[in-house]
């Protein structure tokens, strides 16, 4: 049973991963897309936090793996909130449309995002710590 719940967090683990390089990935996108500016200086640092997160969501174990696993989820929290409030009311005086691109792409993935390192989170905490 205990392998069951190893092979699982594992999985849970590198979706995660997976996860946080698509949004990177999204990012990185639209830097070279020609998006510039402040926008442009703030998804560049989504891409490197989004790329240290993930790389530590591989490699961490024990403590660390559930301090990142935790982070990664505010992370994407607060990335979804970000395009949610530029989408609305507007962040730093920046507004956006849902005809920009990959913008429902983006909604959808960190919403995904947010359920599957909820889970991994969750997960993560429950595990015993290890020597």
């Amino acid at each position: 049973m205990a392998e069951r719940g190893q092979a699982f967090f594992k999985v849970i683990r590198i979706l995660s991963a997976v996860v946080l390089f698509v949004i990177a990935g999204i990012h990185l996108f639209l830097v070279f897309d020609g998006v510039g500016g402040l926008l442009g200086v703030l998804f560049i640092l989504n891409v490197v936090a989004a790329i240290v997160l993930a790389i530590g969501m591989l490699t961490f174990r024990g403590r660390l793996r559930q301090i990142v696993s935790v982070l990664s989820l505010l992370f994407i929290i607060a990335s979804l909130l970000s395009l949610v409030l530029a989408l609305t009311v507007g962040l730093f005086g920046i507004t956006e449309v849902w005809s920009f691109t990959l913008v429902p792409e983006t909604v959808v993935i960190e919403a995904i995002g947010i359920v599957v390192l909820a889970v991994t989170s969750t997960v993560a905490l429950r595990t015993p710590r290890t020597a």
